[in-house]
């Protein structure tokens, strides 16, 4: 498996070795000793999965402290805009974001740190979208910002006219508002200390 680092370093694309022939394909998921190796100790403790029609954006969304999430997110089928925003103050990409396809044919998925907003939007006629969460949903922490926010700039590779989104994200505050993550906080060699790539 293959482990890119983002314009963001925190933030990471991992891409599987795909092995394909007649009667199908075969890869690797998930490999705990590589999330060790470019993350740290991670403990995964919730997956979760949507479907969803071309146009629905799913986001901007996050967990305040004490139930913040790590999420390693990947398109099952179909090919999604997914979106990761720094939100913690005092990083050197404070309020920057990576943007990045998902594409089940690829088999490509992001990782999203905590301290970081996250949110897709479905460029397919329609996507099953699924993650792993290393801390349970919380409803009464669960929060999130704008997905159109003019400060953050996001390209969300569709026409305004084809975005849905629910009620609840049409309301969503502005990113400014957030003042929950400190960067010394949430950088990632304190959030897993056994981290062992040097940064």
């Amino acid at each position: 498996m293959q482990v890119t680092v983002s314009a963001i370093p925190d933030v990471l694309i991992f891409q599987p070795a795909v092995h394909g022939d007649e009667r199908g394909y075969f890869l690797e998921s998930f490999r705990q000793d590589l999330i060790e190796e470019h993350v740290g100790k991670v403990d995964f403790v919730q997956d979760n999965e949507s479907k969803s029609a071309r146009g629905v954006l799913r986001g901007l969304h996050f967990q305040k402290p004490p139930f913040t999430q790590s999420k390693l997110v990947r398109a099952v089928q179909g090919r999604v805009l997914d979106v990761a925003v720094d939100l913690r103050l005092g990083s050197p990409w404070y309020g920057r974001h990576v943007s990045c396809v998902l594409d089940a044919r690829l088999k490509n998925m992001l990782w999203v740190p905590k301290g970081f907003a996250h949110g897709f939007a479905v460029l397919s006629p329609e996507a099953i979208f699924a993650y792993k969460c290393d801390n349970y949903y919380t409803p009464s922490h669960d929060a999130g910002i704008k997905w159109n926010d003019p400060a953050l700039g996001i390209d969300w590779q569709l026409p305004d006219s084809e975005i849905k989104v629910s009620v609840k994200d049409a309301v969503q505050p502005a990113f400014e508002s957030v003042d929950c993550f400190r960067y010394e906080e949430y950088r990632r060699e304190r959030l897993y200390p056994t981290h062992s790539v040097s940064l």
